[in-house]
């Protein structure tokens, strides 16, 4: 099965060592959030269209940006970026029961989207609006963790301002077509450290602090 293959090979490799991600993988399945027609390419290692000009990251993206998060159960995360809703599924499995996924998704008929998908998977920790996550969320800040998952020209700065102290923001930056730096930006009452987690590319950041 192609999705046991997918998880021998990040063992195997070392490129995912976080078991509660694995397990999440393993539990959601990609398939229920993909649009018909593409059922069958759910477990290759690539990303799939979603419509409006927008795409499911790779599965090994997407494990990838969980784990450096270093999630912990009850934690508040912010998601920018809905799209089809499978990346805050994974996320809302390892901070279940007491934690909470907000995911915003500027393009309406995505944000819809992303709500059936998330409620045919049976997930309940998982608020998806249809809103300019670019800004943040003021109302209910601070999260203890955020994840953009579109390419931004910089860090959005309303995004730091709401990150709880010793929280973990990871976003991917740089040109708008040309692949981005995945930046892990970790903030503390002494400051904010950065570190680069290599080369992706994603589709452009819409909204105030996208492109």
């Amino acid at each position: 099965m192609e999705k046991n293959r997918l998880i021998h090979y990040w063992k195997s490799s070392g490129t995912i060592k976080d078991e509660r991600i694995l397990k999440a993988f393993k539990d959601v399945p990609r398939d229920l959030f993909l649009k018909d027609g593409f059922g069958k390419e759910a477990y290759t290692d690539h990303p799939l269209p979603i419509g409006k000009g927008q795409t499911i990251s790779q599965p090994t993206t997407v494990m990838l940006m969980t784990e450096a998060l270093e999630l912990k159960k009850g934690q508040k995360v912010l998601e920018v970026g809905a799209g089809s809703g499978w990346q805050a599924a994974i996320i809302s499995k390892i901070i279940w029961p007491k934690g909470k996924v907000i995911t915003t998704e500027i393009i309406p008929e995505l944000a819809e989207f992303a709500k059936e998908n998330l409620k045919k998977a049976g997930i309940r920790n998982v608020e998806v609006l249809n809103y300019d996550g670019s800004q943040g969320y003021e109302k209910e800040a601070p999260f203890q963790r955020i994840i953009i998952t579109a390419a931004c020209p910089e860090i959005p700065k309303p995004l730091v301002e709401q990150l709880d102290d010793d929280g973990i923001l990871i976003a991917p930056v740089g040109p708008k077509f040309f692949g981005q730096d995945m930046i892990k930006l970790i903030k503390t009452k002494s400051g904010i450290t950065t570190k680069s987690l290599g080369s992706f590319v994603f589709v452009p950041l819409k909204g105030k602090h996208g492109y």
